[in-house]
């Protein structure tokens, strides 16, 4: 499929938007952090099969029509791919990423050659000046090895969720492991943490004192993050509490790819392990009609007052062709 598509915007109009911001430094992202949190690495947990009620009738649109779905026991990896677990895959297949190839012209009419180098999305919070909407930009040399972009590194991060990887590479790993990517069901499921409520905790909502149940933005969002949660950006795996089932950062931290094809809303389909819509009735207004997929979980910019996403319910598009320094990705294995 074409790689068109975005974050937030098409992909053809963030190119063009950032060409010159990029050449005057544009998109420089965060310092790096140097604690580790990783705990339980490279462990799978046990989710048994269970019947419960997917998606949610009063939160965002596209989390509706909520419905009653079983699915399957499966193993789901405890935290997300780390940098040191892709670097092994890497190195062990010299596997490209897709941010790290020559773009093809033909997947991008419209934007000028020039323009058309190897990169990925980067968050760069507005600076006074900026319209507020560009909060992202495509940044040529970003990639999970760089994932600010030249002079960017992970070294020091091995224990960091890889981000930076379209879905094409989360799969390619997870074929490499002998694993695949979550449904969304499965993910949703495991996110719940063996509750049926809005949150996979105790207690009504994140915020006030819930600051320590998962990586997102505090404050307003997207000028000012108090940070109340030690991370002002993406946090190592394994920092916040494990939920019931014994797993990380299934809210928060990074958004994860499933293998589902987006739509916006549920499509009704199979009760049982449901697999969702098929590519051709998968589209967003956001993406110019082109097919994405389901991402899960939130990331460390869900904000009270923006994306209020980091709930089990809350399910996002994102275009399969593109990665972005907030999307990550974790496998399963089915019995």
């Amino acid at each position: 499929m074409s790689a068109r598509g975005t974050v937030q915007q098409p992909l053809t109009l963030l190119v063009a938007a950032t060409a010159v911001a990029l050449a005057v430094g544009g998109g420089q992202g965060q310092a790096a952090e140097t604690h580790s949190c990783l705990r339980d690495f490279g462990a799978q947990v046990r989710i048994d099969s269970a019947t419960f009620v997917m998606g949610d009738n009063n939160a965002y649109p596209e989390e509706g029509p909520a419905h009653e779905v079983t699915v399957s026991g499966f193993w789901i990896d405890s935290h997300e791919v780390t940098n040191a677990q892709y670097a092994r895959f890497v190195a062990e297949t010299d596997y490209v990423t897709v941010a790290e190839r020559q773009p093809n012209p033909a997947d991008w009419p419209g934007v000028p050659a020039e323009s058309l180098v190897p990169g990925s999305a980067v968050f760069t919070p507005p600076e006074a000046g900026r319209a507020p909407a560009n909060w992202w930009s495509y940044v040529p040399g970003a990639n999970w090895r760089q994932p600010a972009g030249p002079g960017s590194t992970i070294e020091g991060k091995d224990n960091y969720p890889v981000v930076h990887v379209a879905w094409e590479d989360a799969k390619a790993y997870a074929d490499w492991v002998g694993r695949g990517l979550p449904t969304e069901a499965q993910f949703e499921l495991a996110a719940r943490g063996k509750r049926n409520g809005t949150w996979p905790w105790d207690g009504d909502e994140l915020a006030p004192g819930g600051h320590h149940r998962a990586n997102t933005w505090q404050g307003n969002f997207p000028v000012s993050n108090t940070g109340e949660d030690e991370h002002r950006g993406l946090a190592p795996a394994g920092c916040f509490e494990k939920n019931d089932y014994g797993a990380y950062d299934l809210i928060g931290n990074a958004w994860e790819w499933t293998t589902n094809w987006y739509a916006p809303g549920h499509i009704p389909g199979d009760a049982a392990d449901p697999a969702g819509p098929a590519e051709e009735q998968s589209f967003d207004y956001r993406n110019g009609g082109m097919p994405v997929k389901v991402i899960k979980g939130g990331s460390f910019l869900c904000a009270p007052n923006y994306c209020l996403r980091y709930r089990p319910s809350a399910r996002q598009s994102a275009d399969a062709g593109l990665g972005a320094s907030h999307i990550g990705f974790r496998t399963v294995r089915n019995d």
